[in-house]
């Protein structure tokens, strides 16, 4: 039986440095689009799931590019809303070795911002729809937005549509007036998955491992320690029935290890580690982890060992990647998760 996936929030236009240019010294950028939740969606339609993006987009040329590259890897696109004034923009600058990378967002004012309930018919967007994902960056955005965000959750969890959220904490964002801690516990309650990394739960609920500095652990960090912050989750949201964390520990810019693990009915699920050692582009990682998590999920059942590791292994592939879609196919992780991690040419 097919399945499908709806997400919902922002695309953005991203223009990145050069290689690993700073922003003072480049003459010029690359031009890719992105955003959490459109990342997910180009996942699982790689992997050949039924999506449907749910967003708003001004009349432009850049908003028409951005429909373009969505429908060319097979997101749907039929419930984009059309208005508002601009598409927004982030610039990404590379770091390398032992400089982080950077991002700057130009977004405020976007046609998504000014996006309101009742905007969306959300009952006709679900009524064949298995699953809807959305992120802690949509919120973040506008009142507004947090306001639809909300409506589409009650409306999904009416319809008996699982709902997953990835906590997605960007402290760049939250400047309308409301903390990520005042907003997101409402839109939380309703979701059936959580997802987050090392620190979203600390920043967002205030939730942490004990003794534990992301910033810190060069690279070796004990995936156990992460168990207490699933159980907490669980204990603030009681209708969530999976809690999954992704571990990065960052030895420099360009080297980091990378796991996950998923817990649920009282089990810890650990991943395999997987040491990244020249990463090409990381933007984009954890929703390349989402949307594999969600393939392994609905294809896999009920097997949530395999579900984690499906996901693990894709967002490692993504590391290797330009741009902020993950473009890797089932095959492609599936072998990765079978050990074959050579990179031997395949022909």
């Amino acid at each position: 039986m097919s399945k499908k996936v709806v997400t919902f929030g922002e695309i953005m236009l991203r223009l990145a440095t050069p290689g690993f240019e700073r922003v003072s010294q480049c003459s010029q950028f690359n031009v890719n689009y992105g955003g959490g939740e459109s990342n997910v969606a180009v996942s699982l339609s790689n992997y050949g799931i039924e999506t449907e993006f749910v967003t708003r987009l001004p009349k432009n040329d850049i908003a028409d590019a951005i429909i373009g590259t969505l429908r060319k890897y097979n997101v749907g696109t039929k419930e984009i809303l059309r208005g508002g004034n601009r598409v927004g923009i982030y610039f990404l600058e590379t770091g390398a070795v032992t400089r982080s990378s950077k991002v700057i967002y130009d977004r405020a004012g976007s046609a998504i911002a000014e996006i309101k309930p009742g905007m969306v018919n959300w009952r006709e967007v679900f009524k064949d729809a298995d699953w809807f994902h959305w992120t802690g960056i949509t919120p973040a955005l506008s009142q507004s937005c947090a306001d639809a965000c909300l409506e589409a959750i009650k409306i999904a969890n009416e319809m008996g549509v699982t709902v997953s959220t990835d906590l997605n904490y960007r402290k760049n964002l939250w400047n309308y007036g409301k903390t990520a801690a005042e907003v997101m516990p409402a839109l939380v309650e309703g979701c059936d998955l959580i997802l987050g990394n090392e620190e979203d739960a600390e920043m967002v609920f205030g939730i942490k491992p004990e003794g534990f500095n992301s910033h810190m652990t060069k690279g070796d960090i004990n995936p156990k320690d992460f168990e207490s912050v699933c159980k907490q989750l669980m204990e603030k949201f009681p209708r969530a029935k999976k809690v999954v964390i992704s571990i990065r520990g960052s030895i420099n810019a360009n080297r980091n290890t990378w796991r996950g693990v998923l817990y649920s009915e009282g089990s810890l699920k650990i991943s395999h580690d997987y040491d990244i050692t020249h990463i090409v582009d990381r933007v984009g990682a954890g929703d390349s982890f989402m949307g594999g998590l969600i393939y392994g999920l609905l294809t896999y059942a009920p097997d949530d060992q395999k579900a984690l590791d499906f996901g693990v292994a894709a967002s490692c592939l993504k590391h290797t990647i330009y741009g902020d879609f993950n473009l890797v196919t089932v095959q492609e992780v599936e072998k990765l998760m079978g050990g074959d991690s050579s990179g031997r040419v395949s022909r």
